[in-house]
């Protein structure tokens, strides 16, 4: 897959297959709308297109706009890669940009730069200024300017539609096995192994504190979980608490610690990826030292049956 990330370089000489979006996620919706893009390209011998946008639109048009991401842009090209499309246009959203008609971006930018020929859309998509262009629109458009329009139908998991909005709403409600069946796959993220307080190490489970590489990437609710961790080409399980250590601190920051078995290794500024399993349990303020310690070797045996399989086939 090629990345085009310049405006000015925008350009496909031959006939294409798109689809446009943010994609927050890359979720299994995503996934259909990619493969039907991909299979309309062979089919008919045009280059297949996944056009995209840097920065987040809703960071350019609304200032007050609490953004939570499931993705890292990096993270997106990544999942991307997988689908076998020749290219992702990132367009560089700025308020200009913002400012046109959806017939502006469907004319300038889609036909005359990326010679659409036909546009796959998700069932809910929206484009253009104030998102007032939507899929009767888009086939209007299509009909003027020499397109065609097909739209993919909704996808249930378990009476659950799939879309970022709700996989969102799943994790800020720790629902995370609900969360992992929409993304079709675990959720993580990626974060720097910084230096904390030392207080794991002094109870007997020595954790790496994480700081995460984007403010905008959402941490799912506080609580304790089963975690597959990422260091380079190392696969390592743990337990993982993302909370205000509420026992030792009161209204502390949000902290991010794991406690990876049976490695012992120094990696202070190293960044590791952690895939959230499964979600054990709420956090908790314990009334003693040794109430916390003895809570934590349940969540770690815990862990390790939750773990077992994946654990054993790696």
């Amino acid at each position: 897959m090629q990345v085009v990330r310049n405006n000015d370089d925008i350009k496909s000489e031959k006939n294409s297959v798109l689809t446009v979006g943010t994609f927050d996620g890359v979720h299994l919706g995503h996934a259909e709308i990619f493969r039907s893009v991909k299979t309309i390209a062979e089919k008919n011998d045009y280059s297949s297109l996944v056009v995209t946008f840097d920065p987040h639109p809703r960071t350019v048009v609304s200032k007050d706009y609490n953004l939570s991401l499931l993705n890292t842009f990096d993270e997106k090209i990544n999942l991307l890669t997988e689908f076998g499309i020749d290219y992702l246009v990132v367009i560089n959203f700025t308020k200009p940009f913002a400012d046109q008609s959806s017939e502006e971006f469907i004319k300038n930018i889609l036909v005359d730069k990326l010679s659409l020929k036909h546009f796959v859309i998700g069932h809910d998509h929206k484009f253009g200024k104030d998102r007032l262009g939507n899929e009767v629109k888009l086939r209007e458009y299509g009909r003027k300017y020499d397109f065609s329009v097909s739209a993919v139908e909704p996808i249930y998991v378990d009476d659950m539609l799939i879309s970022s909005t709700n996989i969102r709403n799943l994790l800020s409600d720790g629902k995370l096995r609900d969360a992992n069946k929409l993304l079709g796959r675990y959720y993580d993220f990626t974060g720097k192994v910084v230096s904390g307080s030392t207080r794991g190490k002094l109870l007997g489970f020595p954790t790496a504190n994480m700081s995460t590489e984007d403010d905008n990437k959402l941490i799912p609710l506080k609580g304790v979980y089963a975690v597959r961790c990422k260091l380079n080409e190392e696969t390592i399980y743990g337990v993982m608490n993302i909370g205000n250590r509420p026992t030792f601190e009161k209204d502390g920051d949000l902290v991010i610690e794991v406690h990876l078995f049976e490695f012992n290794k120094d990696i202070y500024s190293e960044d590791l990826k952690i895939e959230l399993v499964s979600r054990i349990r709420d956090e908790v303020k314990f009334n003693s030292k040794e109430e916390l310690i003895y809570q934590i070797e349940k969540d770690k045996k815990k862990a390790i049956q939750i773990l077992g399989t994946l654990i054993n086939s790696g």
